[in-house]
């Protein structure tokens, strides 16, 4: 496969405005796009045999190369081990000096360089093979020192980099990406990888807090405001207390411990601007806001955050399978 975009003349004056610079920024784009299609197009078969051997791998997969490929294989190995495949990278030059015992003897090696001739790769070869380890490369010259070395090649053959000059890896380092990750991601479609799985190995962050279940978000009863039906309003109000933040809501509760009902700091607002406090003297059956809406435990935050956004709604209790509140979810907790 040969992908090249017109460059612009050695003698020529450098870019200057910005439509000769969204011009370049274009070309080199397209360079990427049009060798990443081609590649789509016609994947090696060995790629299907890369996921088998990894599959089967007792050991973790270790990635390796140097230069740009190197930094492309970190984000590889990163992609492996978030989507269930144990990962780690080893670079070349640390290896030969102590790192080969990073590697066991039931590890994949999973190296990066598109010459297929790179030095400090091919250092490697001599150790790896001693310690008896599968091999797999990814490379643009199938007929390489690496390749020859290596029990599976991916090979996806000569590419024209983005770079004027020919010589920036670009559409190289662009092309191992993608067959890394859509290695990473067949085989964690193949091992059955679920959200619930993923979210283990992403507590933090923005897609962490996605990936939170509601138990994990939630304030829990013990943190929480909670009263029988039939209390009086004023003095389940005034009577419970709690350490930390207040939750602005009292999860009401039947005889049977089951959530029939909520009073939230918004209901005593209404009832105080209409001079009804007298209210307050009633139980907190007659004040309450019935069947309140609720989520069961298990969901994710974010399912909760859409009900919170769809019904207008500050406060969601979480449920057991019998009705019975484990807790609140308050928005400012979420968002």
């Amino acid at each position: 496969m040969s992908v090249f975009v017109q460059s612009q003349s050695e003698s020529s004056r450098p870019p200057s405005t910005a439509f000769e610079y969204l011009r370049i920024a274009q070309a080199v784009i397209q360079n990427e796009a049009v060798a990443m299609n081609a590649l789509s197009e016609k994947i090696p078969l060995e790629f299907a045999e890369a996921v088998e051997m990894i599959a089967a791998c007792q050991g973790a997969v270790i990635v390796t190369g140097i230069g740009k490929a190197g930094w492309i294989g970190q984000k590889i190995s990163s992609s492996f081990a978030s989507t269930g495949t144990r990962s780690h990278f080893l670079h070349p030059a640390e290896a030969l000096h102590g790192d080969f015992g990073r590697i066991g003897e039931d590890d994949t090696v999973f190296i990066l360089s598109n010459s297929g001739e790179t030095g400090e790769v091919l250092q490697l070869l001599p150790t790896l093979e001693k310690l008896k380890v599968n091999k797999i490369a990814v490379t643009a010259n199938g007929n390489s020192s690496l390749s020859r070395s290596c029990d599976l090649t991916i090979a996806y053959g000569a590419v024209a980099e983005a770079c004027r000059l020919g010589l920036a890896p670009t559409t190289s380092t662009a092309l191992m990406l993608a067959i890394g990750d859509a290695l990473a991601l067949t085989l964690s479609e193949r091992n059955g990888f679920s959200n619930l799985d993923f979210a283990k190995f992403h507590p933090g962050g923005s897609l962490g807090r996605k990936l939170q279940t509601v138990q994990e978000a939630m304030r829990p009863l013990g943190s929480c405001r909670v009263a029988n039906e039939n209390s009086i309003a004023r003095a389940a109000i005034t009577s419970q207390s709690h350490q930390g933040r207040r939750t602005g809501a009292i999860l009401v509760t039947d005889d049977a411990g089951r959530l029939t009902g909520i009073f939230t700091d918004s209901d005593l607002v209404k009832l105080l601007e209409r001079n009804e406090d007298r209210r307050l003297d009633q139980p907190l059956r007659d004040l309450m806001c019935p069947q309140p809406k609720s989520i069961c435990r298990g969901e994710f935050a974010s399912v909760a955050v859409e009900l919170l956004a769809e019904y207008s709604i500050s406060e969601l209790p979480v449920v057991d399978d019998d009705h019975r509140p484990l807790g609140i979810l308050d928005i400012t907790d979420l968002i």
